[in-house]
């Protein structure tokens, strides 16, 4: 999972409230269980027309938001199912960073499990932040997780809260699997400790 730290990039808006999850990613494309190849898929029903071009009405669609890797979107975002498949979409098409007022909690959990920070914010907060990027499409704004700040090119300078132990995994690229390989050796000197006092629970050591 490769680290998050202060980054500045264009700010996508989708001013769109109850985005659930089979809108991310819709049922028909669940077939692998790989984490790649979804972003072609993200939000398919809205992305494309039914000739398979681009939908010029989507929001994401708009030139002045190609490469964008911050989303920011309307409340209860990531709502519905919890499949995993709609982070993994979210970010192999490029984002990095969500900013809402609210979220599903599992889909919110599902963020920090796959290299996405998710960021909250009161809605007046998210307003200001809709406002500016629409007045100038194409702005880029820089979310400094150290500091836990966003800031703008309009000056605009947003504390926001995020739980330590997902900052700091966040910040060294750590999955939970890879988290827990920080702990091997603790987790070997157990392993030792327990063999030699139940070592009926080891038959093979």
């Amino acid at each position: 999972m490769q680290a998050y730290t202060k980054h500045s990039s264009i700010a996508a808006v989708m001013n769109r409230a109850n985005v659930d999850t089979d809108q991310i990613i819709p049922k028909q494309f669940l077939k692998k269980v790989e984490r790649t190849g979804f972003g072609a898929h993200l939000f398919h029903d809205w992305r494309f027309l039914e000739d398979g071009s681009d939908n010029p009405d989507f929001e994401l669609n708009r030139p002045e938001f190609k490469g964008a890797k911050i989303l920011i979107a309307g409340d209860n975002f990531g709502c519905g199912s919890s499949r995993e498949h709609a982070p993994w979409s979210i970010a192999d098409y490029g984002f990095n960073t969500i900013i809402s007022t609210s979220y599903a909690d599992i889909f919110f959990s599902n963020c920090f499990k796959n290299g996405m920070l998710p960021i909250r914010v009161d809605a007046p907060t998210l307003k200001a932040l809709m406002d500016e990027v629409e007045a100038s499409p194409g702005i880029e704004i820089t979310i400094d997780l150290e500091s836990q700040k966003i800031t703008t090119p309009a000056g605009l300078s947003i504390d926001f809260e995020v739980d330590a132990f997902r900052k700091e995994t966040l910040l060294q690229g750590l999955d939970d699997i890879a988290w827990t390989l920080t702990h091997e050796q603790k987790i070997t000197d157990f392993e030792t400790q327990n063999k030699k006092q139940l070592p009926w629970l080891w038959p093979s050591a």
